[in-house]
């Protein structure tokens, strides 16, 4: 990695004027080795305070009851909804600054740029092209830094979303369309690219920072739990993750590596099916990127493609957090806490635990197996949409939420599922070149070096290395 030590000093100083302190990776997969100093700043500083110090709040292990670190926070989603005997378990988003881990995978692609020199945030904006969270994420990161941040975003997206984001003073722009409207966002940033020279653009969908934070942190912390909760003869049997930027399926390398059975399923909305039929179309699925493959996705080590219908999201976001729904959720044995639980999964939540449900029936796993997910973000992020489904349907009522869990979630089946052979995957893979040698500058031989599992052994190994340029900057600023 090269340094430029001019750009460098001038942002040593600025973080030494905002007292800033970037922790390295290894201090977020494990808060309790953050500085006295640093612990000692978090007492006086709410989760979404734009201090600093929330920087050490990236993690998994935010204790929301003290406001600081704890064990991993999760939520295992009881047999009496999915009916199912295999466990699913799900790690909790809502915990980040922010409300959604996103914030986690924008700190990975900027915190390296910061330390050698490469973005400076004194005279540069930061542009965070995203579906939602992602670019909520680094403009919060942004904040905390003390740079402006340019958030690209489709204009259809949620209204509690753009909200946020002019709450926090981000620079936004929308674009056409909605969900799975990716290629219009990178229209955007070809535009800023021509037009804007003090810009820098940090795309998710092929910044390798995401998937190396997902690898480490998000994989760690799936570990962690699992031994926590296996018992005497559990086992990892599947982690599903819907696709998105791909950052955070990276989860299934690292589980793979010390769970070599564990079968890793891609989730997508079956309404733009593009791995499981090379589909297109529109979908309400918010937090997924449609309509290519992103090239930071390992599609190798993707053993499973599993296509939620928005349709079943949409009704099981009424059935979990409407009184009708939870009544009838009581009825059928579901306990209090867990009633009250539910709320922490948005919608890409609810598709990542069918789709888990689905991978659980296919590969009729029993009560010894455990099958990880993600619960991105939370209801929070979509009251709005509470409203709107009110406003198209009516009430939600006790027939309804009767149905709903019945056909919609106990209903869940192995329909629109996907297992890939190794002829699957490489066609998965060739299906880059069309967005990213075509269209946004890659070459052919680094597309090809995107199959050698090699490329990605070094590529996870990067944290390394990155720690330590994190601990050089530290020490520059004088407030290590």
């Amino acid at each position: 990695m090269k340094i430029n030590e001019a750009i460098l000093e001038k942002t040593a100083k600025l973080c030494r004027e905002r007292n800033v302190v970037i922790p390295t990776f290894a201090q977020l997969k494990d808060p309790s080795t953050a500085a006295a100093a640093v612990r000692a700043r978090l007492k006086k500083v709410g989760m979404n305070d734009l201090d600093p110090v929330n920087l050490f709040r990236i993690t998994w292990k935010n204790d929301v009851e003290t406001g600081f670190f704890g064990g991993v926070n999760y939520l295992e989603i009881p047999r009496e909804l999915t009916g199912i005997d295999a466990r699913v378990i799900g790690l909790v988003g809502k915990y980040f600054p922010t409300g959604a881990h996103k914030v986690g995978a924008a700190f990975a692609c900027l915190a390296p740029r910061l330390v050698t020199g490469e973005f400076d945030p004194t005279s540069q904006k930061a542009v965070w092209p995203s579906t939602g969270n992602y670019c909520r994420g680094g403009a919060f990161d942004s904040a905390l830094l003390g740079c402006a941040a340019v958030a690209i975003l489709p204009e259809g997206m949620s209204k509690e979303r753009f909200a946020w984001l002019k709450s926090i003073g981000a620079e936004i722009i929308a674009t056409p369309g909605a969900e799975s409207n990716v290629k219009e966002i990178y229209d955007k940033c070809h535009e800023i690219n021509r037009t804007r020279k003090d810009c820098m653009i940090f795309n998710q969908f092929a910044e390798f920072g995401n998937p190396i934070w997902h690898y480490h942190l998000t994989g760690g912390a799936i570990e962690e739990v699992f031994e926590n909760v296996k018992g005497g003869n559990g086992r990892l049997a599947g982690y599903v993750s819907a696709t998105g930027s791909a950052g955070t399926i990276a989860a299934g390398d690292y589980l793979r590596s010390k769970f070599p059975q564990v079968r890793v399923a891609a989730c997508e909305a079956l309404q733009c099916p593009t791995l499981l039929q090379n589909g297109f179309g529109e979908h309400r699925i918010e937090g997924i990127g449609d309509k290519h493959i992103p090239w930071v996705h390992n599609v190798r080590n993707t053993d499973l493609v599993v296509a939620v219908d928005d349709e079943d999201c949409m009704r099981l976001l009424r059935l979990f957090n409407e009184p009708a729904g939870r009544k009838r959720l009581a009825a059928e044995g579901v306990g209090k806490e867990a009633l009250e639980k539910l709320s922490l999964l948005g919608i890409s939540g609810i598709a990542n635990m069918l789709a888990a449900v689905k991978l659980a029936k296919y590969y009729e796993l029993g009560r010894e197996d455990l099958v990880f997910t993600i619960f991105t973000d939370s209801v929070e992020m979509y009251r709005s949409r509470l409203g709107e489904l009110e406003d198209e349907r009516g009430k939600y009522g006790e027939i309804q939420a009767a149905m709903d869990m019945d056909r919609r979630m106990r209903g869940a089946s192995t329909d629109n599922l996907r297992e890939l052979s190794y002829r699957d995957r490489k066609a998965l893979h060739n299906l880059k070149y069309f967005t990213w040698v075509e269209q946004q500058g890659k070459t052919s031989d680094e597309l090809r070096r995107l199959w050698d599992p090699a490329f990605w052994t070094e590529t996870f190994a990067q944290a390394a290395a990155w720690d330590k340029l994190i601990e050089q900057f530290n020490r520059r600023t004088g407030l290590a």
